[in-house]
């Protein structure tokens, strides 16, 4: 029995060789397709969806989006310059006359934020806040079972722009004597500088050090 030639307009393939063109063909369309989805993720995600939420924080909430600053006499303001600084970041503020804010694990440093990652058995943070407690029992001359937890323990990220009202309130005496004001107003100022929960359930009520200080030096000028 004859076996046919191939014909020369239908040249024999070897199944190898077909094989090989097959496999890299659909390779080379998925890679496209996902090259195309890559870029198009890239230029929504990376360049329209940034801009958008900017564009929109701009309009609706520009001094939050810009980051919450605040004038030396506690109103709002855009530039960093003439900022006093941020709502959103407490800082230290030393010296008797001024609130203080709760303790930073990393010294107020934003590059540096966050806790100590000590457990709250550990030995040298148990004796960190032991020497703490007894520091402010001192300073504001109460007992230590007066002094409220944030008075002695950092935050998750060490830049808490807020303290509890029991511990603004701890404050009164000292800061109203260091500054030759009365306590019933320093008292009064404080109760005004309250910010309950959010949406009446959310977190705890709370004091911002930096707009409470702010407000106390406004008051000592208008006095003078």
């Amino acid at each position: 029995m004859s076996t046919a030639a191939p014909s020369a307009a239908h040249p024999a393939v070897p199944a190898r060789r077909r094989s090989g063109a097959a496999t890299l063909m659909p390779f080379i369309r998925q890679s496209l397709a996902g090259l195309r989805l890559l870029i198009g993720l890239m230029v929504v995600l990376g360049l329209v969806y940034p801009l958008a939420v900017t564009g929109i924080s701009q309009l609706t909430m520009r001094w939050q989006a810009d980051g919450s600053l605040l004038t030396a006499d506690g109103g709002r303001t855009d530039s960093a310059a003439a900022s006093a600084g941020s709502a959103l970041i407490g800082q230290d503020f030393t010296g008797a006359q001024w609130f203080h804010s709760r303790p930073s694990a990393g010294g107020w440093n934003t590059l540096a934020s966050g806790g100590s990652n000590l457990g709250p058995t550990n030995p040298s943070l148990a004796g960190t806040v032991a020497q703490r407690r007894a520091a402010i029992a001192a300073e504001e001359g109460v007992s230590p079972a007066d002094v409220p937890a944030d008075a002695v323990t950092a935050s998750a990220s060490g830049l808490d722009p807020d303290i509890s009202p029991d511990y603004a309130r701890l404050q009164v005496a000292r800061v109203a004597r260091e500054n030759g004001l009365p306590a019933a107003q320093v008292s009064a100022l404080v109760a005004g500088a309250i910010t309950g929960r959010d949406l009446g359930f959310l977190g705890e009520p709370r004091v911002n050090v930096l707009q409470l200080n702010l407000a106390l030096r406004n008051l000592e000028k208008m006095g003078q």
